[in-house]
């Protein structure tokens, strides 16, 4: 006999755990169904390289703690979550030992100053000034992201743009422009352009893509100041979601992979997984992407012919394709800039490896054009905040390297990218940091695309499950007709990063797909007074 729920969560994310406590919460019977053995999906935390080392294989800073609804809503600090908050919260170190730049806590921006002042004073003066006109954004972008998009956005935050900045000689206009170019226009020092570059793609933000300027002068100034680190690691926020969800009464069914939907009278009824089948009575949702959702486990014959051809064309990749370097290390980093100050030592999160603009800017384009880059990275070294995170006295060193989409390399490539890059990087990351030779290497590992691919299903190694560009971007995430979390099939919904506003620890495609449900079943709203 099948078993009934009210809802059904396919697959565990963060984004389906947020959904599914908002289920249960407003009083249906839910049950999540996750293939892997643990909840979480890319917010996960391992010891894969030698025990009581531990890394955030993907997600590993937490900068929307202020405002995520889901925190306040279910009391997560009560379930287990605690976040550190580090002072140097970015920052860039060069081979020559010449003076690093640290980005600061909003409460420290006369540090960030004297850092950026010894390049530009002229750029120390408007970076502090848009950190102060930002200091107070998590509000607007809680509004923006935690909402379903609209057509219009691009206009609406362009205004914005001009009304926040108009008197600094920015207009609507200039939010149409790229990352790249805003960057160049409002600094001069060759040393902080490079910082910035790598700091737009490490939010998601393609360097050269056209109307994201807009997000440079909003939404990125403002989450470097709130930078967090879930303390004993990334898994951490998914086991306080997991407990806010089991204190609803979710049942959480793992090692179970769902194989198909079951449609009836044109409608999402339940689930078959493991040859066993799971009812619905009212909805059915997923946090796997559209094109999986539609073509495999829907299946063509349920879909109008635009919907399938909108599924087979919806893209992954590039820029949001990583792959995580694991460094065991006896001692952290000690960076030659340090002599100048220390606090690079000391940062959440360091730039390695370029000494200039150009190389920065070679390395993103290299990736996102299919080749493998020459090694730089932007790293995490969190036990020096949080010291759970590796054993006494030694160090677990993480980071980022942007690579090319996981087709786009053979699997023997990828093999010995694995065997190789990490000892390329080392070898550069010495160049900044003297000690960081194979000596202070205790041992180390890489998690490359195509691994992320079968492990997260995360396709092409890209952690938004859906390519950031202007069409599939905003009110066409993943396209217009599926904007509003809603599949064309009644009683199936979108809860993933696929769906607007894309990849991110924000749980906000959960929390939004929640509220196309609500409105759909007379279910309470979980707006207040926050606005969203």
């Amino acid at each position: 006999m099948p078993t009934t729920y009210d809802a059904i969560i396919i697959g565990a994310g963060h984004n389906g755990l947020c959904t599914a406590a908002y289920l249960a919460r407003a009083g249906l019977k839910v049950a999540i169904i996750e293939r892997r053995h643990e909840e979480g999906g890319g917010a996960n935390t391992e010891d894969p390289v030698v025990s009581g080392f531990r890394f955030n294989l993907h997600a590993n800073y937490m900068e929307f703690f202020d405002i995520i609804p889901m925190i306040e809503d279910f009391d997560l600090e009560n379930c287990g979550l605690r976040s550190i908050t580090p002072e140097n919260q970015a920052g860039i170190a060069f081979s020559d030992g010449r003076p690093p730049i640290v980005l600061h806590r909003k409460d420290l921006l006369h540090k960030t100053h004297a850092s950026i002042s010894r390049y530009s004073k002229a750029d120390a003066d408007t970076y502090v000034e848009i950190q102060n006109r930002t200091k107070d954004f998590g509000m607007f972008l809680g509004m923006g992201i935690y909402n379903p998009p609209f057509e219009g956005m691009d206009q609406a935050q362009a205004e914005l743009v001009e009304s926040m900045y108009s008197d600094m000689g920015v207009t609507a206009k200039d939010a149409a422009k790229t990352p790249k170019v805003i960057i160049d226009e409002m600094f001069e020092s060759p040393e902080l352009r490079t910082l910035m570059y790598r700091l737009s793609v490490e939010f998601g933000v393609g360097i050269d893509t056209a109307g994201a300027a807009g997000m440079m002068l909003t939404a990125l100034p403002w989450m470097i100041g709130c930078w967090r680190i879930a303390k004993g690691g990334t898994h951490t926020l998914a086991k306080a979601m997991t407990q806010a969800c089991y204190a609803h009464g979710v049942d959480l069914i793992e090692n179970t992979e769902v194989e198909k939907i079951i449609i009836e009278d044109g409608r999402a009824v339940g689930v078959i997984a493991r040859g066993k089948e799971f009812r619905a009575t009212k909805c059915v949702v997923t946090n796997a992407d559209p094109k999986q959702t539609l073509l495999q486990h829907v299946g063509e014959e349920h879909l109008p012919a635009q919907w399938v051809r909108r599924a087979k064309n919806f893209r992954f990749g590039p820029s949001h394709v990583l792959a995580t370097p694991m460094y065991c290390l006896y001692e952290a980093p000690d960076y030659s800039s340090a002599r100048w100050d220390p606090d690079i030592n000391k940062t959440h999160y360091t730039v390695v490896g370029y000494d200039t603009p150009e190389e920065c800017i070679r390395y993103i384009r290299d990736a996102y054009s299919g080749i493998i880059p020459e090694p730089a990275a932007g790293t995490w070294v969190n036990s020096l905040w949080d010291p759970s995170q590796a054993p006494e006295g030694r160090h677990s060193a993480t980071g980022w390297y942007f690579f090319p989409c996981a087709s786009e390399v053979s699997a023997e490539d990828w093999a010995e990218v694995r065997a190789t890059y990490n000892d390329r990087f080392l070898k550069r990351w010495e160049q900044f940091a003297p000690n960081m030779t194979r000596d202070n290497v205790i041992a180390d590992a890489l998690y490359t695309p195509d691994q992320m691919e079968r492990k997260n299903y995360m396709w092409e190694g890209d952690f938004s499950n859906g390519e950031m560009s202007p069409d599939q971007m905003g009110p066409n995430r993943p396209w217009p007709e599926a904007a509003d979390y809603r599949l064309h099939v009644p009683g199936l919904y979108l809860c993933g990063p696929s769906a607007y506003p894309g990849g991110g620890m924000h749980a906000a495609p959960g929390y939004n797909a929640y509220k196309a449900i609500a409105e759909d079943l007379g279910l309470p709203s979980p707006a207040t007074e926050r606005g969203y």
